[in-house]
């Protein structure tokens, strides 16, 4: 089955829609169901992203993605460390 890509400001939203739709005495599970999305999947989102705004989950967004990104790069760079410092000891 292909997985949905929500974007941070979509997630926001449609947690707010179904907190409202909660509050108006509507069950959980159908209101996710109206949104399109498992309550299993609510729940997490409301774990990950409850009480946050557009914004800042717009931000912590871009954060995750410059932490890959930088994990990425000094891992790179400790390899390369790692191979320099194997030849200049000669064991390669």
């Amino acid at each position: 089955m292909a997985r949905k890509k929500h974007s941070a400001e979509q997630i926001v939203a449609m947690l707010r829609q179904i907190e409202v739709e909660v509050a108006n005495h509507k069950p959980t599970g159908q209101a996710c169901r109206e949104a399109g999305i498992t309550e299993q999947t609510y729940y997490r989102w409301r774990k990950e992203y409850g009480g946050l705004k557009l914004q800042q989950a717009r931000r912590m967004k871009e954060l995750e993605k410059e932490n890959a990104r930088l994990r990425r790069l000094v891992t790179e760079l400790s390899l390369e460390k790692q191979v320099l410092k194997d030849v200049a000891e000669g064991n390669f």
